[in-house]
Parts: structure tokens; C-alpha cells; sequence
């Protein structure tokens, strides 16, 4: 397959161009040459040096990451940005990045994916950045105490052997709930709104804290790596799932952040 025609079918497939005025992120193809043909696709949250080189050791053409490493441009190829860029240029490997398509995409997405785990029904777009929606609400089949929904997330995710966080200023039984990974506690305020039990997310802010205990709500704080490791996933079973023959492999490369 031709990385041109591979770019083209996951930019399509994530709403790419969606997310172009609302992303520091420059989504789709970062690094890459004119003409590439594609036989084998890496995927892992990151791009750094680590999941490069396993990539590169893998022979991968392709590495398809959640987090890549154009947050707006580049001033200059330097230090740490020259080092991560040289050995994709030296080995040939492109790069392709999906941050905020894949956040919100509703049925590949990041927050699609915690909404699986936590057994989520009538699930709606939730989180708004401009037209577009980051994350996804829904409500529990049966309702979770604190502690129950803490247990469900720490069994499940890869938290790199980091406990789950709970700011417990919400009711008993947690029936409607929030989810926006990363860092989303900036939607604490539309959660209110939308009259959710808990706000489940990836890492929190010092005001957090009290925005959430002078409002009334949970606020679950599960991980930002442990949070988004689903859509880089369930990428991977949809270009498995083309009628192309692709090799695939998947990096896991947990923070514990």
C-alpha cells in the first residue's frame, strides 16, 4: 500500500480535517517522504526515541502515534527535536499523529474506549472545543460507588503500577458519567452543566481540586498514558480489518503519568 493512499484512509477515517483549527497538534502525516510503500504499521501513544527505535528494530514503514512531535511548528532542528528526528529520516520511517481526532472520535476514540471499560450505555459527544467534541459521556449500567469506579480503571488500565486518584466531593452512587483523557479537568465546569456524577480524565490541575468540591462532582484522575492508549489500539484493529495486507505491531510504553 502506498502511504500516500494509507494517510488518505485514516485522515477520512478520523475526521482529520475536523480538528485542523483546533489542534496545536499538526495531525495526520508529520514526518514522512513523497513516495513510501507501506507493508508494515507500528502504533503507540508516544512519538519518541523509544518507540522510534522499537519501531525501526520492528521494520516498520510507518509508526502511527497518538502524541507526535509538531506542537506547532518548529523554530529549529536542534537538541532534543534534531535527535528525535534524525533517526526516523536515517531509517526511512514515517511518522503519522492523530492527538485531538483520536481523543474524539466516538467509536475509535480515547474516551470511547474508557466509556467501554466502564460499561457506558446511551453515550453522547461530550467536551467541546469550537464545532467539535473531545470526549464522551454516557451513563452506568448499574451505578459505581467511588470506589468501585477507582477499582474498575486500576484493573483495566495501564497505569504503569500508579494508583487511580479520586477527589470524592460527588454523590454516593455514580450513575452519569464524563470522560475526557489526558488532561481534562478545563471541561470540570460543562461536566457541571451536564449534570454528570464524575468527570473521569487522565491528570488534573491544582485548582481541580477545589473547583470540584465547591461544585460536587468526582473527579477521577486515571493516568494521561493510561487514559489513551485505546485509540492508538482500535486504529490498529481497523487497518488490520482493510483489504490490504498489513503487518502490525503495538509498543507499549506505560509513564505512570
Amino acid at each position: 500500500m502506498e502511504l500516500a493512499a494509507f494517510v488518505d484512509r485514516l485522515d477520512e477515517t478520523l475526521d482529520t480535517a475536523a480538528y485542523a483549527d483546533l489542534d496545536a497538534s499538526a495531525n495526520g502525516l508529520q514526518v514522512g517522504p513523497h513516495e513510501r510503500t507501506v507493508e508494515h504499521v507500528a502504533f503507540a501513544v508516544d512519538g519518541v526515541q523509544e518507540t522510534f527505535e522499537q519501531a525501526i528494530e520492528a521494520d516498520a514503514d510507518v509508526l502511527v502515534t497518538h502524541h507526535g512531535i509538531s506542537w506547532g511548528g518548529f523554530d529549529r532542528v536542534t537538541g532534543r527535536t534534531y535527535d528525535r528526528l534524525q533517526p526516523l529520516i536515517e531509517h526511512d520511517l514515517a511518522l503519522y499523529v492523530s492527538h485531538l481526532p483520536l481523543d474524539g472520535h466516538q467509536k475509535l476514540g480515547n474516551a470511547a474506549g474508557v466509556a467501554d471499560v466502564l460499561g457506558l450505555e446511551n453515550r453522547q459527544p461530550f467536551g467541546e472545543l469550537g464545532p467539535e467534541y473531545i470526549g464522551q459521556r454516557g451513563r452506568a449500567t448499574d451505578s459505581y460507588t467511588p470506589a468501585e469506579l477507582r477499582d474498575q480503571l486500576e484493573s483495566t488500565l495501564e497505569t504503569g503500577g500508579q494508583p487511580v486518584q479520586v477527589l470524592e466531593f460527588g454523590p454516593d452512587e455514580i450513575e452519569e458519567v464524563g470522560i475526557i483523557t489526558g488532561s481534562g479537568t478545563d471541561w470540570l465546569d460543562e461536566a457541571v452543566e451536564a449534570g454528570v456524577d464524575a468527570l473521569v480524565t487522565g491528570e488534573g490541575k491544582q485548582k481541580a481540586y477545589h473547583e470540584a468540591r465547591e461544585a460536587g462532582i468526582h473527579v477521577v484522575l486515571a493516568g494521561h498514558y493510561a487514559t489513551e492508549t485505546f485509540g492508538v489500539r482500535a486504529v490498529r484493529e481497523r487497518v488490520e480489518s482493510w483489504d490490504v495486507d498489513l503487518e502490525t505491531s503495538y509498543f507499549e510504553v506505560p509513564t505512570g503519568l
